[in-house]
């Protein structure tokens, strides 16, 4: 099993940028897939981005070339740094682990964007 701790979260304005942090309790040399997810006030929860353990990674249209995510596996710590925020990239955002076998969630964090 696997824990996993967001990093809080912040009101930011339009335009500037922010970075999240998970934490896991194990290793996540093991840890397939690492992924942020976030649910708008409203909306469906959607997925943000994705990363495997070999370095690749993906991101939904609506983010990309605004957000990077990347892992630190010595600190079993994945990031996920957002820039050129937007106000509809409120929401609560929340860190995924795939162990392979089953999926893991944080609590989830509350991203504000101010115009």
């Amino acid at each position: 099993q696997v824990q996993l701790v967001e990093s809080e979260g912040g009101s930011v304005q339009a335009g500037g940028s922010l970075r999240l942090s998970c934490a896991a309790s194990r290793s996540i040399f093991s840890i397939n897939t690492m992924s942020w997810y976030r649910q708008a006030p409203g909306k469906q929860r959607e997925w943000v981005a994705l990363s495997t353990t070999s370095g690749a990674t993906n991101y939904a249209d609506s983010v990309k070339g605004r957000f990077t995510i990347s892992r630190d596996n010595a600190k079993n710590m994945v990031y996920l740094q957002m820039n050129s925020l937007k106000s509809e990239d409120t929401a609560i955002y929340s860190c995924k682990a795939w162990d392979g076998r089953q999926d893991y969630w944080g609590q989830g964090t509350q991203v504000t964007v101010c115009s």
